[in-house]
């Protein structure tokens, strides 16, 4: 290699270093390789047996020379990339690619290679280096990697055969010779979220699983967090031995006590962490050089009380990162897994509800604890729950992961204060979504709390909405509506559809109810059926059952107000046995104001294994409206869960190089606008027509253009050349001739004082429409659709989907805002080709996927008629695209 100068083999990007979670849940950190690694490089070549060396080098290579030695360790990290995946301070595996050449001159394909320590083989970490090294090659211009594999070392073949991508293979004296292209393809995305998820389950799997645990902190003294974590891990009946870690008694709670976590004689899978803050860094090193597997931090002092903690927060996450570890926390109030196999409860909530099958997560550990017991006093059960604290590490979005495979886990939960990586929370509730319903409650809209602030991306609030209606996330405004939306998904089927019947034995309760219903786009089947306050308990049982099993009926509302007569036991449990299975073969839900009781009443509950209320009971809330409300939001949710998922769609017609190198010379001259030409220009890659139009600065220029577009045209003055909509200062239209097109010109120059004025083809006459592009920092690039229109933009009726889009999404988009019925004909309005709107909408999609670097797009009006969609105006800003949270290879997200 040749040095040029300036050459600095130090000097690499550094958002190439990463954390990454391996195939076992443990984790590494990846970075370039340094001239400071020579020792460490020898060490690991060292600890590699002959076999794998043999397989690495082709040959015994039992010592590096120094000449080989050297080339490893000096990298331009652009032609010549490695990548070391370190272990605590050890090099455990290594990853490089060399750029190749052609009769001298560079070309676009590399040589890749790499090996890992035997002891760490089949963890996945090939597949992540080999990640990790095409996305460098990429940023250096190269296209494809080339590879030499022995034909016998056949984990190194699967390596790359697995990989989704499309490899050519050539094998020729007992070496393997394989080519491929490195861009990513639909099937490498798929493998690597593939991986992905079932590395980070796996990961939360050893925190929720484990088969020991040590309280380092455990404590004598009843006010202290440390004897709480380990009174409560005791009376749940833990499965595993517990440790405690106190170094001052020799025994806790009658257990034995440990000095040290190292004076632990066996493994220890998952340590609780109760000591002070200042004393975090000697427990880190006990439990990195113990092996742990994870950390559970309850203990506060971290990001929560300014940049001095926030410091420490971020030095425990990366030592336990590097070292193979996963945390919860800090400022954690636990985690609790129900399995009677397992029966942790490593928090700090001494109340617990009863088996279920709800995941729940929450940020807050200060609402923890009450909102277990609020979930216990609902009869509310629960597989695992995880309140997460600070969020330096583990999130929400691993939750999401392990739920996803989890087989006890039905559906989840979520208290939400803030995002860590929104994107992927959008990516990944979209999927879980489509088998397990998600309920999640987003707090904060105005404000943060600083405890969330560094470890948080804040969000526009139509942003959350947008993302949320797409991935069919349950949004609900309140921990109580959060329960009340629980209590049914636990006990009831989804609805087959969104017709409710009433049953009760009161009129006005019966009433609000309806018109709850109504109110919340519900369709009533016939009026209520009121029965009578006199109506025995059979009576009362047998107009349920009836309306029940009609055909037009597919969720039920039953209202009771007890007589004063008969006891209301009597008819609860003539309703329960009415129902029995019946409306669960039926797949027809049932919500009650039963004795306005909230929760499961024990005369309406169906007992569970463990005795709780299980499936089939039916939920009671103190209100019909909270009733219905509940039914509502699982009755939209259903809808969404059952409509065509819709596909990817990449319209005919789309020209990604040319765009790019567009809007690449528009950055190079450090241009935001492009001018209207360069407008044009871009779109027509895109397939997107602006009608035809000409700049015009007297009366016989402006003849001529309206001429040579054919007339009827229009006219307008701008005095900014149209940067917005709003710079036009008049407008004439329908201009039929030479002559009224000077005279026009005359009256626009006049009225706007200047001398520019656009000549414009006419359309067709229809609903003016506005698309655009909001990139948001967070969620990524978001299409907006909506009418145009001052009270539009006052009432703010726009609606936003993220990229990439579907045809259902692009459908439901143009059908999403309020006045969206405009152009269907709503009130004599003219018909609009909404199939035109669509096809539009994912013009522009593409192009906001394709070309990152456009960061806002309008194009206002667009006209939308019978006979299509037309743009009449367009703007375009360029600039440097944000770095987002979730494109790339596989890596944990980072504090800021």
């Amino acid at each position: 290699m040749t040095e040029e100068p300036g050459f600095d083999p130090y000097d690499y990007p550094r958002r190439w270093e990463a954390d990454v979670v391996l195939s076992d849940g443990g984790t590494v950190h990846l970075r370039p390789i340094t001239p400071d690694d020579a020792d460490r490089i020898v060490a690991f070549h060292g600890r590699l047996s002959e076999r794998t060396r043999y397989f690495r080098y082709f040959g015994a290579y039992p010592r590096i020379p120094p000449r080989d030695l050297k080339r490893f360790i000096t990298l331009d990290h652009h032609d010549r990339v490695g990548f070391a995946a370190m272990l605590g301070d050890d090099i455990i595996a290594v990853g490089r690619y060399e750029r190749l050449h052609d009769h001298g001159r560079p070309s676009d394909q590399a040589e890749v290679a790499f090996v890992v320590e035997d002891g760490h083989q089949g963890r996945g970490i090939g597949s992540i280096l080999l990640e990790h090294l095409a996305a460098a090659a990429q940023e250096s211009g190269l296209k494809q990697f080339t590879a030499e594999v022995l034909g016998e070392n056949s984990q190194m073949v699967r390596v790359f055969r697995d990989a989704g991508y499309q490899i050519s293979r050539a094998l020729e004296e007992g070496v393997i010779h394989l080519e491929f292209a490195i861009d990513p393809t639909e099937e490498s995305v798929a493998v690597a979220r593939s991986r992905e998820q079932a590395a980070e389950a796996r990961s939360v799997h050893n925190v929720l699983h484990p088969k020991s645990v040590a309280v380092i902190g455990a404590s004598t003294d009843p006010t202290k967090v440390g004897y709480a974590v380990l009174t409560n891990l005791l009376t749940a009946d833990f499965a595993g031995p517990v440790f405690p870690v106190n170094a001052e008694h020799p025994a806790v709670r009658g257990v034995r006590a440990y000095r040290r976590v190292l004076d632990i004689p066996d493994p220890v899978d998952l340590a609780v962490v109760a000591v002070p803050a200042t004393s975090i860094n000697e427990v880190m090193d006990d439990c990195l050089a113990k092996g742990v597997k994870a950390l559970v931090v309850v203990t506060s002092g971290f990001s929560e009380i300014g940049d001095e903690g926030r410091g420490a927060e971020q030095r425990l996450a990366e030592e336990a990162r590097a070292h193979g570890m996963r945390v919860v926390g800090p400022n954690a109030l636990g985690v609790v897994n129900m399995d009677r196999s397992v029966r942790l409860n490593a928090s700090l909530a001494p109340k617990l509800p009863g088996l279920g099958r709800t995941g729940f997560f929450c940020q807050s550990g200060a609402l923890g604890t009450a909102i277990l017991a609020d979930a216990a006093a609902r009869g509310l059960g629960l597989s695992t729950f995880v309140s997460a604290g600070n969020r330096a590490d583990v999130s929400g979005n691993d939750m999401l992961q392990y739920w996803m495979t989890d087989p006890a886990t039905d559906f989840v939960l979520l208290y939400l204060e803030s995002f860590g990586n929104p994107r992927k929370f959008a990516r990944l509730a979209r999927r879980l979504g489509r088998t397990k319903p998600i309920v999640a409650v987003k707090s904060g809209r105005n404000a943060v709390s600083p405890a969330l602030a560094a470890t948080s991306v804040q969000v526009d609030e139509p942003s959350v909405q947008a993302v949320f209606e797409q991935a069919g996330v349950i949004r609900v405004e309140s921990l109580a509506q959060l329960f009340d939306t629980a209590l049914l998904l636990a006990h009831q089927p989804l609805p087959e559809g969104s017709r409710v019947a009433v049953v009760g034995n009161s009129t006005a309760i019966g009433v609000l109810a309806a018109d709850t219903a109504l109110a919340q786009g519900l369709e009533l089947a016939g009026t209520p059926v009121d029965v009578g306050p006199q109506a025995t308990p059979e009576q009362f049982a047998g107009a349920v059952r009836e309306a029940l099993l009609r055909e037009d009926v597919d969720a039920l509302v039953v209202v009771f107000v007890p007589p004063l007569a008969v006891p209301g036991t009597a008819y609860a449990r003539e309703l329960r046995e009415a129902v029995a299975g019946l409306a669960e073969g039926q797949g027809k839900p049932i919500v009650s104001t039963f004795l306005a009781a909230e929760g499961v009443p024990a005369e309406l509950a169906v007992p569970g294994p463990d005795g709780s209320p299980g499936r089939g009971s039916i939920p009671s809330y103190p209100s019909p409206e909270r009733a219905v409300l509940a039914l509502a939001r699982v009755t939209r949710y259903a809808r969404w869960r059952s409509a065509p998922r819709g596909t990817l769609v990449r319209p005919d017609g789309i020209r990604p190089e040319p765009a790019r190198e567009l809007v690449q010379s528009v950055m190079d001259d450090g241009t935001e606008w492009l001018t209207d030409t360069q407008v044009v220009r871009l779109l027509s890659f895109y397939g997107i027509e602006v009608t035809p139009f000409r700049i015009v600065r007297s009366a016989d220029e402006a003849a001529d253009a309206a001429g040579m577009l054919g007339f009827p045209v229009a006219a307008k003055a701008s005095n900014s050349l149209l940067k917005h909509r709003s710079d036009l200062v008049g407008v004439r239209l329908d201009i039929s001739g030479p002559e009224t097109m000077r005279a026009a010109y005359t009256d626009l120059r006049q009225v706007s004082g200047v001398d520019t004025v656009y000549v414009q083809r006419m359309v067709a006459k229809g609903t003016s429409c506005v698309i655009g592009l909001q990139d948001d920092p967070s969620f990524g690039t978001l299409v907006s659709f909506g009418l145009s229109g001052v009270v539009n933009d006052l009432l703010g009726d726009r609606a936003y989907r993220s990229i990439p889009m579907t045809d259902v999404d692009a459908a439901g988009l143009v059908r999403a805002p309020k006045a969206a019925p405009l152009l269907a004909g709503y009130g004599g309005s003219p018909m609009a080709d909404l199939g035109a709107l669509e096809d539009l909408v994912l013009r522009v999609a593409a192009l906001a996927e394709d070309v990152p670097e456009v960061r806002r797009l309008e194009l206002e009006p667009v006209v939308a008629s019978e006979s299509g969609a037309s743009v009449v105006y367009a703007r375009v800003a360029v600039g440097r695209p944000p770095s987002r949270h979730d494109t790339g290879p596989r890596r944990l997200r980072t504090m800021n």
